[in-house]
């Protein structure tokens, strides 16, 4: 199975031949931020976990884009950011349901013996590694917090 940053370059190439410009567009600023963090970091390929990072920011970069372009009045704008959105999430790996990001939360809860919410960092600690690109952390962040208050 091709790695991430290849099936992204795949893409770039299909939407080359479709005359997507669109598309094009979107997919070059995701290998422009791979690549940067490459040469940033001096690492000759990131992995699948360091290209999911990668994405995740860029979604959030969008939806606050999104929001600014929204209160502007700018839908043209606000449109494009959606697109965008949409597009870099095709990479993501499929989120986590309600049932399973709760099993998740009292596996990471019990492992960690976590008992009050002073412990919530250990129990984050556990459960960031394990969700990474598969659910939003601040949802993760209430929930467990939640979890241990009660």
């Amino acid at each position: 199975m091709p790695s991430l940053r290849e099936q992204i370059q795949e893409d770039m190439k299909s939407a080359m031949r479709a005359q997507e410009k669109q598309r094009l567009g979107t997919i070059r600023l995701i290998l422009a931020a791979i690549k940067q963090k490459e040469i940033d970091e001096r690492i000759p390929a990131l992995d699948d976990a360091q290209v999911i990072t990668i994405l995740e920011k860029m979604i959030k970069q969008r939806r606050d884009s999104q929001s600014q372009y929204e209160q502007a009045h700018r839908q043209d704008l606000a449109d494009q950011e959606a697109f965008e959105i949409k597009l870099i999430q095709t990479y993501m790996p499929q989120p986590l349901s309600d049932t399973e990001l709760v099993a998740l939360i009292d596996s990471a809860v019990t492992e960690s013996g976590a008992s009050s919410p002073k412990d919530m960092g250990k129990v984050m600690g556990l459960l960031k590694p394990r969700l990474q690109g598969r659910a939003d952390m601040q949802v993760v962040s209430t929930k467990v917090k939640q979890r241990l208050s009660g």
